[in-house]
């Protein structure tokens, strides 16, 4: 189910998921998000071989993809040598899509494996203080 809520993300748990992707195509995990302040991190591999990878925000579902603000450029990452970390922190609302590409691949399709978290800001209210 597409797109996926902070809510989904947490109860995720510590699992990870798996994505195929054919060559010459590109898979994309939309997040919508309505609070700001939150952290979306993600750690993925890929097997076999590299993959590209990318994260852009929209404003709603309404925007054009190529009005889309790119947090992060398409990037070639060696992720089947290394896990790839990385995270965005949320200054508004909207939709926020990982975008994993293999378009360049003409033959060989990948497999991703991804765990995606959600993290709330710590506010500390000196409630604990003496």
């Amino acid at each position: 189910k597409l797109p996926l809520t902070v809510e989904e993300i947490i109860n995720f748990g510590e699992s990870n998921r798996e994505l195929f992707i054919k060559s010459s195509t590109h898979s994309i995990i939309p997040i919508t998000v309505t609070e700001m302040g939150l952290t979306i991190s993600w750690i993925f591999s890929s097997d076999p071989k590299s993959i590209s990878f990318s994260v852009v925000y929209q404003e709603s579902e309404d925007t054009p993809l190529d009005q889309c603000k790119v947090l992060i450029p398409m990037t070639r990452c060696n992720s089947h040598k290394e896990t790839i970390r990385g995270q965005v922190k949320v200054r508004n609302p909207g939709i926020y899509t990982l975008i994993f590409d293999n378009t360049f691949s003409r033959f060989i399709s990948k497999k991703v494996f991804y765990h995606l978290a959600v993290e709330r800001p710590v506010i500390y209210d000196g409630s604990d203080f003496p």
